[in-house]
């Protein structure tokens, strides 16, 4: 049988539809999850400074000021060569804007979007209950519109190339994620 090609699959998504608990469940499948959100914490560090909201917002506003919209995926782009020396699938948890998608689009054609959806409604119960950082209703609104208005997040959800719902339970959403990952498998080596 022949050996699938190396894969990238980025986990999609508003706010408390589901990304990190994806990512989690490929994880446990020993897949290599390379978080978008890392660079922010390296890139506080670095500074010499403690990991707050403010010093952290800081650090992504000034980075995007000086490289664009696709500068999380300019400093991410050596790690996934990294980790696609040691395995041949990669998960990126945290790309956001279209900008990031079609800059490792061209850097990667392997690249696969997967959107995982939540109504509204269960989204912001799960952010106004979550043990860190939660969110009032109206926090969890403005964030939404915010990353939407101002991050370009709609367009990669848009272009999705696989879709996962995740309204109902936690088992439900890894039976969604392991025929996704059979079907990108099987086409990889297909290819």
């Amino acid at each position: 049988m022949p050996q699938p090609k190396s894969i990238i699959i980025s986990v999609i998504g508003m706010p408390g539809a589901g990304k990190s608990i994806a990512c989690q469940h490929f994880s446990q499948k020993n897949i290599p999850i390379l978080r978008f959100g890392d660079q922010t914490d390296i890139g506080v560090k670095q500074q010499g400074l403690p990991l707050t909201e403010v010093n952290e917002r800081r650090y992504r506003e000034k980075l995007r000021q000086e490289l664009g919209m696709a500068a999380y995926a300019i400093k991410i782009e050596p790690r996934i060569n990294q980790a696609l020396k040691q395995s041949p699938l990669v998960i990126l948890d945290g790309l956001y804007s279209w900008e990031e998608y079609l800059y490792l689009k061209d850097k990667f054609p392997q690249l696969y979007l997967l959107a995982i959806y939540a109504q509204p409604t269960i989204r912001y119960q799960r952010l106004t209950t979550r043990k860190v950082r939660p969110l009032t209703l109206k926090q969890a609104r403005e964030r939404d519109i915010n990353e939407l208005k101002n991050l370009n997040k709609a367009e990669p959800i848009a272009m999705a190339d696989y879709l996962a719902t995740n309204n109902q339970t936690p088992d439900k959403l890894y039976k969604q994620l392991d025929d996704i990952l059979a079907i990108i498998t099987r086409l990889s080596r297909e290819k």
